[in-house]
């Protein structure tokens, strides 16, 4: 797709309602979405049981949030 096919779909998307709008939006982020794992929730399920272990037996390195925050921020930096 050319700039000038994409900067006179936004433009022409920005005139549209908010409803329109809305529902576009809604659209573009679902079809970015990618397919759906159908074994994500006990995956993740089974992720969070064994960290919840690991903080309950003491073998978790927990850090405040502080720490948290500054880490998060330096991987951002880093990029």
């Amino acid at each position: 797709m050319s700039t000038d096919t994409l900067n006179r779909l936004r433009s022409e998307s920005l005139m549209l309602s908010e409803v329109e709008r809305a529902e576009l939006a809604h659209a573009l982020i679902n079809s970015l979405d990618a397919p759906t794992d159908p074994n994500a929730v006990d995956d993740w399920h089974a992720e969070v049981v064994r960290r919840l272990a690991n903080i309950e037996s003491g073998t978790a390195i927990l850090i405040d949030r502080n720490e948290f925050r500054r880490r998060v921020q330096a991987r951002i930096g880093s990029r």
